[in-house]
């Protein structure tokens, strides 16, 4: 069996390690700076509304009722309730000079990450594949494709994604963090994939739905259906939400 010390995670870590005698850590490479916001020109867009209500339920009622839930009722989800979601995961919440802050922390104010949704069964819109443009405060439809399916089968076959009537996918810009941060930048902005979804989960539960991160996925499958490279932007993380069943 391979020592941990031999497995590329593991070397990662080791070699982007600081120590007091080395603060700067490995040099970092000379990155291009990107764009802050992704938009697709074109595209047709859909406005989402903030005119949520508020629900009332307990936050300490959906840390203790957090749990996976991978199946879910054969109805649509309220546009104004998807709204909330992308909201609680990624919305803007102000401002300072040039930086905008949003629900969920990042490294630096850099927001590496982005949203994309596979969306089947939401009042209002059509079904495809969309991308949320954080600034606008809109999706931009990328396919009219039925993407539960397909997308599910990206993910080793996990069957109650293609039931969902939405899900979530992050891929992360990879310059956006590592043009400051270097070698170390990939550690914060894996950290950022989980506190989006985190956000994501306690939302879903505030709206009295339920959710399920999802991890395992083939790669270049996901990027596929997003239009994405890999290379530059590449899928980091997905989640099921909807209404439990």
């Amino acid at each position: 069996m391979p020592e941990l010390k031999e497995s590329l995670g593991h070397k990662y870590l080791q070699e982007t390690k600081v120590s007091r005698e080395e603060r700067g850590g490995p040099s970092s490479p000379a990155i291009q700076r990107p764009e802050r916001w992704k938009t697709y020109p074109g595209a047709e867009v859909v406005e989402l509304p903030r005119d949520w209500q508020e629900q009332g339920v307990d936050f300490l009622s959906i840390l203790q009722q957090r749990r996976s839930v991978r199946s879910f009722v054969d109805a649509p989800m309220s546009l104004a309730d998807l709204a909330l979601l992308l909201w609680a995961s990624q919305g803007i919440t102000g401002q300072a000079g040039s930086y905008f802050f949003r629900t969920a922390p990042s490294a630096g104010a850099l927001y590496p990450m982005e949203t994309y949704l596979a969306i089947q069964r939401v009042e209002g819109i059509d079904p495809g594949i969309y991308h949320f443009d954080v600034q606008g405060f809109r999706l931009e439809r990328l396919s009219a494709l039925l993407p539960g399916r397909p997308l599910a089968e990206a993910c080793l076959g996990q069957g109650f994604m293609a039931q969902a009537p939405v899900n979530f996918i992050w891929t992360a810009i990879f310059r956006r963090n590592m043009t400051k941060y270097g070698h170390r930048g990939m550690r914060y902005i894996l950290l950022d994939a989980g506190h989006i979804c985190q956000n994501l989960m306690l939302a879903a539960g505030f709206l009295g739905m339920g959710g399920c991160p999802v991890a395992a996925f083939f790669d270049d499958e996901v990027n596929d259906l997003l239009g994405v490279d890999g290379q530059e932007e590449s899928t980091l993380y997905l989640a099921s939400v909807g209404r439990k069943g």
